[in-house]
């Protein structure tokens, strides 16, 4: 091989190679810019789920505090509930009493008269 040829082989050899480097430098670069906009939308996306999860944890708060109210409201209108079945039983038994009391006093003026 001639020098020539040699220096002409050598200088394609480079070039070759620089578009390669240069080929993989713009590789690199694409890399690093998607790696840092990932970066960011992952940061974005997990402040955001940061904030879902408050809100989460807010209404779970509120139906506990819901839950709360309607056991209290549950165990009153049982209490009301009880309550108008005692009075309704002690109504019966007064309408009953005044119900003797009244044929009482009808068997005393008609048929103890006679």
């Amino acid at each position: 091989m001639s020098n020539i040829q040699w220096d002409e082989s050598s200088h394609l050899i480079v070039v070759e190679t620089r578009h390669v480097l240069d080929r993989t430098s713009h590789s690199l670069a694409r890399s690093n810019q998607v790696a840092a906009e990932t970066e960011q939308i992952g940061t974005e996306v997990l402040s955001e789920l940061g904030e879902q999860r408050q809100s989460l944890l807010r209404s779970q708060n509120r139906l506990e505090n819901a839950n709360d109210g309607l056991s209290k409201s549950r165990a009153a209108l049982n209490a009301i509930g009880r309550n108008v079945l005692y009075n309704k039983i002690i109504l019966i038994l007064i309408i009953l009493l005044e119900i003797g009391i009244l044929a009482g006093l009808i068997y005393i003026k008609f048929i103890m008269k006679h």
